[in-house]
């Protein structure tokens, strides 16, 4: 295994892979892995929104009934089920 300018142990195939594809998109190494984890940091907080919008689609009946309920109850007690 080579040690890379990033201090990482990588296998040379890998290695010579990121250099030829950080070439071609006229990157340096550290700037094509940097793009690297940005790509898939974004991929990530797009799954994680799409979870979170399938969860509140799911279960949006009940938090309609929850607002309901709040609006049913006088105003001096809505605040207690929150603590």
């Amino acid at each position: 295994m080579a040690k890379t300018q990033l201090g990482a142990r990588v296998d040379e195939d890998v290695a010579e892979l990121a250099r030829k594809r950080a070439a071609d998109l006229g990157l340096s190494v550290g700037d094509y892995l940097a793009r690297l984890v940005q790509d898939d940091a974004s991929g990530l907080r797009a799954r994680a929104v799409d979870a979170a919008a399938r969860f509140l689609a799911e279960h949006q009946a009940i938090f309609d009934e929850a607002e309901a309920e709040d609006g049913r109850r006088p105003e001096s007690s809505r605040g207690a089920r929150a603590a």
